[in-house]
Protein backbone atom coordinates (compact mmCIF):
# COMPACT_ATOMS: atom_id res chain seq x y z
CA UNK A 1 0.00 0.00 0.00
CA UNK A 2 1.10 3.54 -0.78
CA UNK A 3 1.86 6.34 1.80
CA UNK A 4 -0.96 8.86 2.43
CA UNK A 5 -0.30 12.00 0.56
CA UNK A 6 -0.07 14.43 2.97
CA UNK A 7 -0.75 17.17 0.44
CA UNK A 8 -4.15 16.54 0.29
CA UNK A 9 -4.61 15.14 3.33
CA UNK A 10 -4.46 18.17 5.41
CA UNK A 11 -8.28 19.13 6.67
CA UNK A 12 -8.67 22.38 4.18
CA UNK A 13 -6.98 21.07 1.17
CA UNK A 14 -9.16 18.17 1.40
CA UNK A 15 -12.42 20.41 1.03
CA UNK A 16 -10.59 22.53 -1.78
CA UNK A 17 -10.00 19.16 -3.56
CA UNK A 18 -13.04 17.39 -2.82
CA UNK A 19 -15.36 20.95 -3.97
CA UNK A 20 -13.29 20.86 -7.57
CA UNK A 21 -13.84 17.13 -8.08
CA UNK A 22 -17.51 17.85 -8.18
CA UNK A 23 -16.87 20.94 -10.56
CA UNK A 24 -15.83 21.47 -13.89
CA UNK A 25 -14.27 24.86 -12.81
CA UNK A 26 -14.95 26.96 -9.23
CA UNK A 27 -13.63 30.91 -8.61
CA UNK A 28 -11.83 32.20 -6.07
CA UNK A 29 -15.22 33.63 -4.08
CA UNK A 30 -17.36 30.67 -4.34
CA UNK A 31 -14.18 28.46 -2.71
CA UNK A 32 -13.71 31.27 0.09
CA UNK A 33 -17.31 30.70 0.71
CA UNK A 34 -17.75 27.37 0.58
CA UNK A 35 -14.55 26.66 2.63
CA UNK A 36 -15.37 28.67 5.05
CA UNK A 37 -11.69 29.63 4.93
CA UNK A 38 -10.03 33.67 5.49
CA UNK A 39 -8.50 34.86 2.15
CA UNK A 40 -5.06 34.56 3.34
CA UNK A 41 -5.84 31.08 4.49
CA UNK A 42 -7.54 29.87 0.99
CA UNK A 43 -4.69 31.53 -1.10
CA UNK A 44 -1.90 29.44 0.49
CA UNK A 45 -3.28 26.30 0.32
CA UNK A 46 -4.00 26.87 -3.01
CA UNK A 47 -0.65 27.99 -4.00
CA UNK A 48 0.53 24.84 -1.89
CA UNK A 49 -2.03 22.61 -4.08
CA UNK A 50 -0.66 24.51 -7.36
CA UNK A 51 3.02 23.27 -6.25
CA UNK A 52 2.10 20.16 -6.13
CA UNK A 53 0.62 20.21 -9.94
CA UNK A 54 -3.23 19.06 -8.61
CA UNK A 55 -4.79 22.52 -9.54
CA UNK A 56 -4.91 24.83 -12.34
CA UNK A 57 -5.24 28.68 -11.66
CA UNK A 58 -6.14 30.96 -13.94
CA UNK A 59 -6.19 35.01 -12.93
CA UNK A 60 -8.15 37.56 -15.29
CA UNK A 61 -10.40 40.64 -15.21
CA UNK A 62 -14.17 40.47 -15.35
CA UNK A 63 -14.34 43.99 -16.82
CA UNK A 64 -12.18 45.67 -14.41
CA UNK A 65 -12.89 43.71 -11.70
CA UNK A 66 -10.12 40.44 -10.99
CA UNK A 67 -10.97 37.03 -11.22
CA UNK A 68 -9.29 33.69 -10.21
CA UNK A 69 -10.54 30.53 -11.40
CA UNK A 70 -9.07 27.14 -9.95
CA UNK A 71 -9.53 23.68 -11.38
CA UNK A 72 -8.40 20.69 -10.53
CA UNK A 73 -5.63 19.36 -12.80
CA UNK A 74 -5.34 15.54 -14.28
CA UNK A 75 -3.11 14.79 -11.66
CA UNK A 76 -4.93 16.35 -8.91
CA UNK A 77 -7.90 14.09 -9.83
CA UNK A 78 -5.46 11.07 -10.25
CA UNK A 79 -4.18 11.82 -6.57
CA UNK A 80 -7.75 12.75 -5.14
CA UNK A 81 -9.06 8.94 -6.20
CA UNK A 82 -5.72 7.34 -5.07
CA UNK A 83 -6.46 8.91 -1.66
CA UNK A 84 -10.16 8.17 -1.58
CA UNK A 85 -8.77 4.47 -1.90
CA UNK A 86 -6.10 4.46 0.65
CA UNK A 87 -8.81 6.00 3.29
CA UNK A 88 -11.07 3.13 1.79
CA UNK A 89 -9.08 0.32 2.12
CA UNK A 90 -7.46 1.62 5.84
CA UNK A 91 -11.37 2.48 6.76
CA UNK A 92 -12.92 -1.20 5.61
CA UNK A 93 -12.79 -4.07 8.26
CA UNK A 94 -10.14 -6.45 7.72
CA UNK A 95 -11.09 -9.80 6.18
CA UNK A 96 -9.47 -11.90 9.19
CA UNK A 97 -10.95 -9.38 11.60
CA UNK A 98 -14.42 -9.97 9.72
CA UNK A 99 -13.86 -14.15 10.09
CA UNK A 100 -12.85 -14.29 13.62
CA UNK A 101 -15.38 -16.01 15.63
CA UNK A 102 -17.38 -13.49 17.43
CA UNK A 103 -17.95 -14.58 21.67
CA UNK A 104 -21.33 -12.75 23.05
CA UNK A 105 -20.16 -10.51 26.52
CA UNK A 106 -22.52 -10.52 29.13
CA UNK A 107 -22.16 -7.61 31.30
CA UNK A 108 -23.44 -7.86 34.64
CA UNK A 109 -26.51 -6.05 35.94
Amino acid sequence: MSELDRVIHEPARLTIIALLSSVKEADFLYLLRETGLTKGNLSTHLIRLEEAGYVEIEKTFRGKIPLTVVRLSSEGRAAFQDYRKWMKDILAPSKAVSKMRRVPVHIPT
